[in-house]
């Protein structure tokens, strides 16, 4: 890897990092810091191994309850992570370069 593209993976996981942060502070202060470490997994892994069963037992709720709560995870994280994009660039015009940008970066 070129030093370019090292400083460009780091800044992908760097920010990545920092919105995963945000959104568990977000579920602390909400008093869901359970339920944010059981459901934290489906943001990284494929749906096919994680497990909404197990999931929904661990939290004593049901596995449709489970999925709605996944789907709400996903939805803040994408949010949070446009917002942290957005204070990085010129104009809102160049969130959707910098998101393939990350994406490029990380693969």
């Amino acid at each position: 890897m070129s030093a370019e593209k090292i400083f460009e993976r780091r800044w992908a996981l760097t920010l990545l990092e920092q919105v995963l942060r945000r959104l568990r502070g977000e579920y602390v202060q909400d008093g869901k810091e359970k339920q944010f470490e059981q459901l934290k997994p489906t943001l990284t892994e494929a749906s096919s191994t994680v497990r909404y069963a197990e999931i929904a037992a661990r939290l004593g709720t049901s596995e449709g309850a489970v999925k709605v709560a996944v789907h709400r995870l996903r939805q803040r994280y994408r949010e949070l992570l446009r917002a942290e994009i957005a204070d990085t660039v010129a104009s809102p015009g160049e969130v959707e370069d910098e998101i393939r940008n990350l994406f490029a970066a990380l693969a």
